[in-house]
């Protein structure tokens, strides 16, 4: 999942995006509404975390704009402004949710989540292949029935995997759908977390790998570790 934390609070915005990779997602943040509006146009993504009071463009006019777009981002307001008529307001103008501020960041998750299944074309939820089943609401896996325990980043990974297949996923898909823009394009940490995934996911492998292509999951069993 790919978010974009639209905060002019500096501080704010790189506690949320931290929390927010600790839990699996790809986070990227902007700090106006200028930033923002470019961002979106470079990127897909799944959910925006969005100030109402930014400088650039306000963030009344940042959501209308978000609406308005072909198979637009989810949208939740997360503000100071927090009375009845603020929400009404903000849903009013086409924002998602609403969440005011303090807030609780366990809920922010939770709706995050809960925003990006309801996306316009969502998939089902629980993701199977190769007899593995994800369930990206409960977080869980099992393959053949055994549960595995998997971090935040192996479980984007896969998830990222199964809602591809059979196609392939590049590295640079996968940095994108699973870290994000500061991803260092020349690690290899995706190779490393393909790794320690394929040792949970146990044998044989069914995550298969072609060089300069990149990698899917597949019911043949995978040749290369």
């Amino acid at each position: 999942m790919r978010v974009l934390v639209v905060e002019d609070a500096q501080a704010l915005a790189a506690v949320v995006a931290e929390g927010l990779r600790d839990q699996g997602m790809a986070v990227d943040v902007a700090h106006d509404g200028l930033e923002a509006a470019a961002k979106l146009e470079l990127n897909a993504y799944d959910v925006v975390v969005l100030d109402r009071d930014l400088p650039g463009i306000h963030g009344d006019t940042l959501c209308q704009m978000i609406t308005e777009r072909d198979g637009r981002v989810m949208v939740l307001m997360l503000t100071a402004a927090g009375s009845p008529g603020d929400r009404v307001s903000g849903l009013t103008l086409g924002a998602d949710d609403y969440l005011a501020k303090p807030f609780h960041f366990p809920e922010l998750v939770v709706r995050i989540r809960a925003l990006a299944r309801r996306r316009p074309f969502a998939r089902a939820r629980t993701l199977r292949a190769a007899g593995v089943e994800l369930d990206p609401l409960r977080r869980t896996v099992t393959r053949d029935g055994r549960p595995l325990d998997l971090s935040a980043k192996e479980f984007a990974l896969l998830e990222a995997l199964l809602r591809a297949a059979p196609a392939f996923l590049s590295t640079e898909d996968l940095l994108e759908q699973v870290w994000d823009e500061h991803a260092d394009p020349f690690t290899n940490t995706v190779t490393v977390t393909i790794g320690r995934l394929r040792r949970k996911l146990g044998s044989p492998s069914i995550i298969t790998t072609t060089p300069g292509v990149g990698y899917r999951v597949t019911d043949q069993p995978a040749r290369d570790r």
